[in-house]
Order: structure tokens, then sequence, then C-alpha cells
């Protein structure tokens, strides 16, 4: 076993010890919404937003975005588990502002080995194969975080499948204070359109 894996048996060891009435939990959110955020490992969303086991749906990927995967999750939270607000949390200092679609292309087609970032960027120092796959997946990197926000709230907001009675709203968490920091236009654009 790898050094990774042993620590992470032990310690759901020890967490499995102390489960107690969490084995009590509904399976529907007890707060009633849900956050899409970045999978980065410097965000703990249930710090950042005062959670607690069983209280919301925390929804992650690369950059927070609104993939469908994203929206179908979201689906999935209001239709059957009755969640009834959701933000979307993006944040400073995202990787996914360092590449494009196309840098991230080329990177995959050299070779599917990590690529390192430096002074001028992605380079790529592994050896073949890699795979020309990439073409066909959109990577939905970043430009201008609020920006970034308030269109995946937009998308969010008109997608068929999301009713209009939801409020969507729309920060950028700040991974040097750990503050929310509100997106306006975002927000504004995630309106409930029907009560």
């Amino acid at each position: 076993m790898s050094a990774i894996l042993d620590e992470v048996v032990k310690a759901n060891k020890a967490y499995a010890r102390t489960f107690g009435d969490k084995k009590l939990l509904a399976m529907p959110p007890k707060r009633q919404f849900a956050i899409l955020t970045c999978m980065d490992a410097r965000i703990d969303p249930a710090k950042m937003a005062g959670l607690s086991e069983g209280d919301a749906h925390v929804i992650r990927n690369a950059g927070g975005r609104a993939s469908d995967d994203a929206i179908r999750s979201l689906v999935i939270s209001y239709k059957l588990l009755g969640t009834k607000e959701w933000f979307v949390v993006h944040h400073s200092d995202c990787g996914m502002e360092t590449f494009t679609d196309e840098i991230m292309r080329s990177l995959l087609e050299k070779s599917l080995q990590t690529a390192d970032l430096g002074a001028k960027g992605w380079t790529d120092k592994g050896k073949g194969p890699g795979s020309p796959e990439g073409k066909y997946v959109s990577f939905l990197t970043i430009r201008n975080q609020a920006d970034s926000v308030l269109e995946d709230v937009f998308r969010i907001r008109n997608h068929p499948l999301v009713p209009g009675s939801i409020p969507i709203y729309g920060f950028i968490y700040d991974v040097r204070s750990g503050k929310l920091v509100a997106v306006p236009k975002a927000t504004a654009a995630g309106k409930p359109t029907r009560k």
C-alpha cells in the first residue's frame, strides 16, 4: 500500500469510531441549500459556510463551473432532495486561470504525465504517448473570476431543468483571507424569476 492510502484508511478508522448519531442523518440536506465550488484543496466548504454533516449539498469540480454534470447534480439536489437555494462559489488564485483549452489540449497531445508550471507557463516534460482526445473536452477555463461566476449563475438560471423559484447567489472565496466576496451582478442574474 502507498503511504497516502495507509493514512486515509487509518484516518477513516478513527472517524468511524466516533461516528455516533451521524448514522441517523436524513438524506435531504437539513438546511436545504447547495454549494457549487472548486475542488481546490485550500477550500473547506464546511468551514467556509458553517456547515455540519447533513446540512447542505456540496458539488465540486475544477473551477466550480456550471458544467453539465454540475447542473445534473443541482437538479437532483432540488428535484429529489428539496434544496431551495444555491450558491456558486469560485475563488481567487484559481489554477483554472493559468491555462486555456488550447494549452491543455496541446499538453495532453504530448503526454499524459503531469506538466510543470514555470515563469513561461505550462510545459510538458513527460514522454509520450499523449492523446488527441482533449480536443473533444471543454475544460471551462477562467479568464476573470467575477465574469465566470456571472456566466455560471446565468447558465444555471436559464437552464430548462432549473425552476425559476430557486435563488442563485454568486461569490468569490478569497483564499488569502477566507472571506466570501459577493458578486452582485451574478446574484442579480440569479434572482428568482417566479415564486
